[in-house]
C-alpha cells in the first residue's frame, strides 16, 4: 500500500488520464505529488529525464505521459508515433529502476491487442496474432512499454505493473476537429452542429463497428487501486464488460448535446477495428468494478467540453 506521504511522480498530469489520477489520489488523501510540465522535463530527452529522477527520487510512478490521437493523426504520423512513445516510456521506466522506485504502473492501451482477437479480450491474447495497422505504431510503443516492466520484474525482482484501458473519455479531453479519438470528436461535432442550425452530420464508416467507452475517473480509481493491490507481469484491462455500436454511441451523443438533426454516414471512410471489447473479469476478481454509466459520463464529458476554454484551439 502507498503511504499517504509517499513520493508519487504522475507523468503526464496534464493530460486526460494523468489528470483524474492526480484528482484521485488528492480524493484519497495522499499528500506528496510530484508534476512536471512538459516545459519543465521533456520526457523524450534521456539526460533530463535521468537528472529529475536523481534529485527527486519519487516511490512510486504513474507513467500516463503518451503521444496520443486518434484514426487521422496515427496513419499521418505513424514514424512520430512510435519514437515519441518508446523514447518517453523507455527514459522513465528506465530511470525509475535506476534510482530505486518502489512499484510503477504503466498506463498503454487496448489497441495493444490483435485486430482479430477472440472476444472480448482477455490479456493472454497479447502477441498471438498481427496488430490493427491503423494504430500499429502507437501499439507497438506500447506493446514496447508493458514488455520493458515485465522484464525488469524477471530480470531484476522490480514491482513495476501495466494496465491496458479500453476507450477513455472524459474531462481534459482532446476535443480538436481531426486529432481526437470518436467519442469527443462526436461532443465537438453535435455540439457546432446544433449551435449552427445543420440540418445533417455527417459520421465515418457505417456504424457498425462495436466499441467500449470507460470514464476516465473510474480508469484513475482502478489505477490508484492497482498500486495498493496488485503485483504481476501480466498486465490488468481497464473496462466496463459492455459495449454499443458506433451508431448508437452517435444517437446517444446526438441526444445528450441536444441535436436533432439527420446522422449521415461515409461509407467510404475507414472504420478501424470492427470490435474492441475488453475482457474485465480480472479487474473484477481483484475486487473493482466501475461507477460511471455511459450516458451519465457523457454527459459530465459535454459539460467539460462547455467549460474547457482551449476547445477551440485543440
Amino acid at each position: 500500500m502507498m503511504e499517504k506521504d509517499a513520493k508519487i511522480y504522475v507523468a503526464g498530469h496534464r493530460g486526460m488520464v494523468g489528470s483524474a489520477i492526480v484528482r484521485e489520489l488528492e480524493r484519497q488523501g495522499y499528500t506528496n505529488i510530484i508534476t512536471r510540465t512538459h516545459r519543465e522535463l521533456d520526457l523524450c530527452r534521456q539526460a533530463d529525464v535521468e537528472r529529475f529522477f536523481a534529485e527527486e527520487k519519487p516511490d512510486y510512478v504513474f507513467l500516463a505521459a503518451a503521444k496520443v490521437g486518434g484514426i487521422v493523426a496515427n496513419q499521418s504520423a505513424l514514424a512520430d508515433f512510435m519514437y515519441d512513445n518508446m523514447i518517453l516510456e523507455m527514459n522513465v521506466i528506465h530511470a525509475a529502476w535506476q534510482n530505486g522506485c518502489r512499484k510503477l504502473e504503466f498506463l498503454g492501451s487496448s489497441c495493444i491487442y490483435p485486430r482479430m482477437a477472440p472476444q472480448p479480450m482477455k490479456e493472454s491474447c497479447l502477441l498471438t496474432s498481427e496488430l490493427e495497422k491503423t494504430n500499429e505504431a502507437y501499439a507497438l510503443a506500447k506493446i514496447s512499454g508493458l514488455k520493458y516492466c515485465e522484464f525488469l520484474n524477471r530480470q531484476y525482482g522490480t514491482d513495476y505493473i501495466s494496465v491496458m484501458p479500453t476507450n477513455l473519455y472524459g474531462p481534459n479531453d482532446n476535443y480538436h476537429p481531426t486529432h481526437s479519438h470518436v467519442l469527443p470528436a462526436l461532443i465537438r461535432r453535435f455540439h457546432e452542429a446544433k449551435v449552427s442550425g445543420a440540418e445533417s452530420v455527417t459520421c465515418w464508416g457505417d456504424g457498425s463497428p462495436l466499441r467500449e467507452f470507460l470514464y476516465v475517473d473510474d480508469l484513475a480509481n482502478l489505477c490508484v487501486f492497482l498500486m495498493n493491490n496488485y503485483s504481476g507481469n501480466e498486465t490488468v484491462n481497464a473496462g466496463t464488460g459492455k459495449e454499443l455500436t458506433i451508431r448508437e454511441l452517435t444517437e446517444l451523443v446526438a441526444k445528450v448535446v441536444g441535436y436533432t438533426g439527420e446522422i449521415r454516414w461515409d461509407t467510404s471512410k475507414p472504420n478501424g477495428t470492427p470490435r474492441k471489447l475488453l475482457d474485465v473479469s480480472k479487474a473484477a476478481a481483484l475486487g473493482w468494478t466501475y461507477r460511471t454509466e455511459l450516458e451519465e459520463g457523457i454527459r459530465l464529458s459535454y459539460e467539460d467540453f462547455l467549460n474547457n476554454p482551449m476547445r477551440a484551439e485543440r
